[in-house]
């Protein structure tokens, strides 16, 4: 069902995010959040529409947070990659197993990169098959990054070869591609901020509006034409806000 799909999409976020909340105690907080600032509001202002326009703005801030603090925690867990296969490279031809390089992994990085491979040591420790842990790993963390090294593991452990070596190459192409999207975020950071004001101003000028002079800005509620021109305005705002992030989106 809908519901359960979005609950499932919802647990998946939060995992990424590495906040311990289910999805059911998350969309109860959410809720929990929009009707506290609603009544807020209404209780400083005792203005109904303004208190009902903020409260829906409310709600979308938690879910901010949590792609603010997903996206934050990816790059953070892909950034100790390259390190990460080159100390498991160094230990394996150490005469280390694999399964002791990534624990020498744990031990000498800090999360999250630590946090995810403490619980693929265990589920492997637990008799979970190699495979099927790395497959957990990845899934857990959504990398790309991530999902290129399991993959060469997976391919190298069925048609055997030297895994250092293959490590060594994968630490040396993710270094390249880290810093090439660095250089393109310095070169695209105009564009996104441009964005990031086209889409917030219309949202500040209309609470402004409805706190200062509720009954001008409600003349376009109240006609047909009102109502015209505010679905014009938000699918332009809409239009160029995919415009805008299709520009500086650049896949490599």
């Amino acid at each position: 069902s809908i519901t359960r799909r979005l609950g499932a999409r919802i647990d998946k976020k939060l995992e990424e995010a590495d906040i311990l909340l289910s999805g059911g105690e998350f969309v109860v907080m959410v809720a929990a959040i929009t009707i506290s600032v609603a009544m807020l509001v209404f209780a400083t202002t005792l203005r109904p529409l303004l208190s009902v326009a903020i409260g829906a703005v409310s709600t979308v801030v938690p879910f901010f947070f949590v792609d603010s603090a997903r996206n934050k925690r990816l790059a953070d867990f892909n950034a100790q990659i390259s390190d990460a296969l080159s100390i498991m490279s160094n230990s394996l031809r150490s005469g280390f197993s694999f399964v002791q390089s990534m624990d020498m992994v744990r031990r000498e990085l800090t999360d999250p990169i630590k946090k995810e491979f403490d619980r693929t040591i265990l589920e492997i420790n637990l008799g979970t098959s190699i495979e099927k842990a790395l497959g957990n790993l990845s899934q857990r963390v959504n990398s790309e990054d991530m999902e290129l090294v399991i993959t060469a593991v997976l391919i190298q452990r069925q048609v055997g070869g030297n895994l250092a070596e293959v490590l060594d190459n994968i630490a040396g192409a993710i270094r390249e591609r880290v810093r090439i999207k660095r250089e393109i975020r310095t070169l695209t950071a105009q564009g996104r901020i441009s964005g990031l004001i086209i889409g917030l101003l219309p949202v500040f000028l209309a609470v402004f509006m409805f706190s200062t002079n509720p009954g001008y800005i409600m003349e376009l509620f109240r006609n047909k034409v009102g109502l015209v021109m505010l679905a014009l305005a938000v699918l332009g705002q809409f239009s160029g806000l995919m415009i805008i992030k299709k520009i500086v989106d650049i896949k490599f």
